[in-house]
């Protein structure tokens, strides 16, 4: 386990900071299968896991789904026949925020990677 992945989101407003890219290059060290992308101009966390099936990826998915209502925190979820595609942001600041690399680590703990 992370020290990420022991941490829990903490409350984000409108006009948080965002994480510098210097703080999310270091905080990625931490989560090395996720990468960083950029949607419409805003900074994401993505992650693409394999699956058996279309059946444990959706179970995998509603794992997250629990651990997301859980920390108030929610991700996009894109569930295909063998895989899930996660992508984390902040809504709310229109990117990156501490709390976003936080449940990219719970996310991996999920399946123990």
């Amino acid at each position: 386990m992370t020290t990420l992945s022991q941490s829990s989101c903490e409350a984000c407003r409108v006009g948080a900071p965002t994480v510098s890219e210097t703080e999310a290059r270091e905080l990625l060290k931490q989560i090395p299968e996720w990468s960083l992308i950029e949607v419409d101009g805003i900074r994401q966390l993505q992650r693409q896991y394999k699956f058996k099936n279309f059946v444990t990826a959706m179970a995998f998915a509603n794992q997250l789904a629990d651990i997301s209502e859980a920390e108030g925190h929610h991700p996009g979820i894109l569930v295909e026949w063998g895989k899930a595609t996660v992508t984390w942001w902040s809504h709310s600041i229109k990117g990156l925020h501490h709390n976003d690399f936080v449940m990219a680590a719970k996310t991996d703990d999920l399946l123990g990677k």
